[in-house]
């Protein structure tokens, strides 16, 4: 089927024209000025309306075991929260829970059979051993083009410095980009031990023991591995200005890294942790303070920064308490699990269908960036970096048709109920919006359409990754 979008703003990376844009199926066929319609297209009016490409989330978690629960989203129901966002391409991470990575690629791809849109998978590294570092290369053949590795979680996930060197070293060898997540394990478990035993078990804590400069500390020490490995760097969820701060000496040194933060750490700080309900904002790592959000920001509109995603892994507030989801009451243990020991609290927050509406109130309205600098945080510059770029992340013949129809002008009152998460809270509760989405085409199917949801489980197709490329 043939659909014409007429008449509206389209919005790439670098410009903005008011044309039109023809769809042949799965992908865009044409865009110009006044492209004639015929007999057997739908024709869609968009006057005033600007067109983006479909966001690209690069950093999700659904369906994930933490803490004696799972995240409360799975791969249908965060999949639908992305999409009533503006989100049509979403990564989640395939944790090692099982033997071998192909197992653990074949539950995951099991979990995603319910999928609601595209989506494609990181690879976490672990555990290490001369049997893991063989599998690395054979992730190119799942199309998988990225690792992450962790300097934090202790005794869980956390590998050595000569590990990560030794698995991005293997990285480099076979084109994977190595993420990052940075912050310093062995303070945050001494200081862990030390607020137990002297009874601080409030959700404060768990921020006042993961100090700001472990962060910066174990970035550098990151970009430095990567350096010796001679192997690019994606740091993931930067929530410091030193954070910052390395990643731009990083980039004056003529290093290939790469960074991305998420909303959460550019709107909120330590001072939510101390409100009666700050388990709601327990993430790893934690909310820093105003002058780091101020520096992030700042990051972001000076192109250091190249991404903004959400770490979006969704627990309850109140699990004890069931809420409906299409009609029927679902509870799933959360937060409430640590309401008397922050370290039991699942680290976690709903996100992906907030990012777009979020931040095109907060930086394109505000004139902090411009449409297409919004279009290259979220949609471009993570499909570049994580091969799905040009089939997914812009607007050009031949790329999937994955639209949408933004309206400007279009005033929500935000909140759990607008935002679809499978979640009971929301971090933007009663925020007033101006710009949202009015129509969502994932490959040329519309699936949020004014608010209705009519997209489908099973829809979203697993997408082949390219290699990484400087």
């Amino acid at each position: 089927m043939k659909q014409l979008i007429k008449s509206g703003i389209v919005v790439t990376a670098t410009e903005m024209v008011e044309g039109d844009i023809l769809l042949d199926g799965d992908t865009i066929a044409e865009i110009g000025n006044s492209i004639e319609a015929t007999a057997d297209m739908v024709v869609i009016e968009a006057s005033g309306k600007y067109i983006l490409p479909g966001g690209v989330d690069v950093h999700t978690h659904f369906d994930l075991p933490m803490f004696g629960t799972v995240s409360s989203d799975d791969h249908y129901t965060g999949h639908k929260a992305a999409a009533f966002g503006g989100t049509t391409t979403v990564l989640d991470f395939v944790p090692m829970v099982e033997p071998s990575l192909r197992e653990n690629i074949d539950l995951w791809r099991q979990k995603a059979e319910k999928a609601a849109i595209d989506y494609g998978f990181h690879m976490n590294i672990t555990r290490f051993s001369p049997e893991v570092l063989k599998q690395i290369p054979q992730l190119a053949d799942e199309g998988i083009s990225s690792i992450k590795v962790f300097t934090a979680y202790n005794h869980n996930m956390r590998l050595q410095d000569d590990e990560i060197f030794q698995v991005m070293r293997v990285a480099a060898k076979h084109n994977l980009l190595t993420m990052a997540h940075v912050e310093n394990g062995d303070v945050i478990e001494l200081l862990v031990q030390e607020a137990l035993a002297a009874g601080k078990t409030a959700p404060i804590f768990h921020a006042e023991t993961r100090p700001t400069w472990g962060a910066v500390e174990s970035s550098l020490r990151a970009v430095a591995l990567s350096a010796m490995a001679e192997t690019p760097l994606y740091l993931v969820h930067m929530n410091a200005a030193g954070e910052v701060d390395q990643l731009a000496y990083a980039k004056a040194h003529g290093l290939p890294v790469f960074g991305e933060t998420c909303p959460q750490y550019l709107y909120f700080s330590t001072e939510d942790l101390k409100r009666a309900d700050g388990a709601k904002w327990i993430c790893s790592p934690p909310m820093r303070s105003n002058a780091d959000a101020d520096r992030l920001v700042e990051g972001l509109f000076n192109g250091t920064i190249e991404v903004v995603a959400t770490d979006h892994c969704a627990f309850y507030y109140d699990g004890t308490k069931p809420i409906l989801y299409e009609g029927k009451p679902i509870a799933i243990p959360g937060k409430e699990l640590g309401r008397d020991d922050f370290t039991k609290i699942p680290n976690g927050l709903p996100g992906v269908g907030d990012r777009l509406p979020i931040l095109w109130t907060k930086m394109v309205n505000s004139g902090m960036i411009s449409p297409s600098q919004f279009v290259a945080l979220n949609c471009t510059n993570p499909a570049k970096l994580f091969g799905l770029y040009p089939k997914k992340g812009t607007i050009l013949p031949g790329s999937d048709a994955d639209l949408v129809i933004w309206d400007p002008s279009k005033e929500t009152k935000y909140g759990a109920a607008v935002a679809q998460h499978r979640t009971d809270y929301n971090l933007y509760e009663g925020w007033m919006l101006k710009g949202f989405p009015e129509k969502v085409f994932l490959r040329g199917k519309i699936i949020v359409d004014h608010g209705d949801w009519l997209g489908q489980a099973g829809y979203g197709e697993y997408q082949v990754r390219k290699p990484f490329l400087v």
